[in-house]
């Protein structure tokens, strides 16, 4: 949800002070909220480190800023392209969270000794092994391999499923074995073992006007919770009995951080949304947030009372197609989309009183539903400190990278 302290008035008033010397459309990043979020993601984490979740953010400088904070440690990748990039720049520790077919990146992998030291690779069944062994080209350096469990709950005998359709591993005994793979394959180290609860982490358990859905999801998520904790902590131990010296449990999200935190055998947590706050993660109760990234559509027309037409915004987040993944007009309040014509590719009307104070030329401010893919229709953002600009830095999309 968002901090009770927020003045919306008063950040708008902020923002086009900031940016009056500009032209919308633009993108930027409230650095105090930026921190602040940041600052409660390592409060949540207790005293586990956080592994900054890229594809959540996409901007290096804003990567690089989260990672100068205490309590921030490693990147989670989610192309192997990006992962190699970022280790090139000199991050020193780069967790693909995917599994990857990228067959000259793995032979650039292969062939590096600083960027197969830096990157660990992401595998859950045997065959990728052999995908990648095939794709050396040569290169002889042993690869570091993370394993990743299913988190998913099933239920009435696997007949339900509550979660997202990721690895194929589900059961500590499926773990033991690929890890037993692994060990029994030149060229290969394991190094760790990552389970995403997505279906807590990214899934709210409080959605405005649906009290009985929210009351479903918050059981749902208790459940899933407990049977999980006791689950990783086998998988855990059934891992750790093939390679002892496991350096890394990688678990949780921004939804779910204190309570994945807590389990004894999870010894990082992964996290990147929570930085930036965007509209899927106002319905937690969980914890809450300030909105730290906006973007800016100019007024263009006036076509009526209570109606003014702002350029384009039509910036739908991925995943299940529904009003939740549109964008939420957001400062001035009072603003809402018309029912026929919703996001506009090239022009969005916008309805409400508000729209009569708005002249041609005035920023409409929106919140993305999700947070890094913002990044991809952006090259640039404007980092914002109090009423001015501090800096301009570009997105991946600015710096020519669109990895996905």
């Amino acid at each position: 949800m968002l901090l009770p302290d927020a003045h919306p008035a008063a950040d708008r008033a902020r923002y086009d002070r900031a940016t009056a010397h500009l032209d919308a459309p633009l993108a930027v990043v409230d650095l105090a909220a930026f921190d602040a979020n940041a600052a409660d993601l390592v409060r949540r984490a207790a005293g586990k480190p956080v592994r900054v979740a890229s594809k959540s953010v996409r901007c290096r400088a804003l990567l690089e800023r989260a990672l100068a904070m205490e309590g921030f440690a490693g990147v989670m990748g989610f192309t192997l392209a990006e992962s190699l990039w970022l280790a090139r720049s000199g991050v020193p520790d780069v967790l693909l969270a995917y599994p990857s077919a990228d067959r000259a990146g793995f032979a650039e992998l292969a062939g590096d000794p600083k960027l197969a030291e830096a990157v660990t690779v992401m595998v859950d069944d045997p065959a990728q092994l052999a995908l990648i062994d095939a794709a050396r080209d040569g290169g002889t350096e042993e690869i570091r391999v993370c394993l990743e469990l299913d988190t998913s709950l099933r239920l009435l005998g696997g007949r339900v499923r509550v979660g997202a359709r990721r690895s194929p591993l589900h059961s500590p005994e499926q773990l033991a074995e690929l890890a037993r793979s692994v060990a029994r394959r030149p060229g290969f180290r394991l190094v760790g073992l990552m389970a995403y609860e997505g279906h807590v982490a990214g899934v709210g358990d409080a959605v405005a006007g649906s009290p009985l859905r929210s009351r479903g999801v918050r059981l749902m998520q208790r459940a899933a919770r407990r049977e999980l904790a006791v689950r990783r902590a086998a998988a855990v131990r059934a891992v750790r009995a093939v390679q002892p010296d496991l350096e890394f449990v990688n678990g949780g999200g921004t939804g779910s951080v204190q309570h994945t935190a807590a389990e004894d055998c999870v010894t990082e947590i992964a996290a990147g949304s929570g930085l930036l706050m965007p509209r899927l993660f106002d319905n937690y109760t969980s914890f809450s947030g300030r909105p730290a990234a906006l973007f800016a559509q100019p007024v263009v027309r006036r076509p009526g009372v209570g109606a003014v037409t702002v350029l384009g915004g039509g910036y739908p987040a991925s995943g299940a197609a529904g009003k939740d993944r549109l964008p939420t007009p957001y400062l001035p309040e009072g603003l809402a989309y018309d029912p026929q014509e919703g996001a506009g590719e090239v022009q969005t009307p916008l309805l409400g009183a508000a729209a009569d104070d708005l002249l041609l030329g005035d920023k409409v401010w929106f919140r993305h539903a999700k947070a890094g893919e913002l990044a991809e229709r952006f090259a640039e953002f404007h980092l914002v400190d109090g009423e001015r600009i501090t800096t301009t830095v570009p997105t991946y999309r600015g710096e020519g990278r669109t990895f996905l």
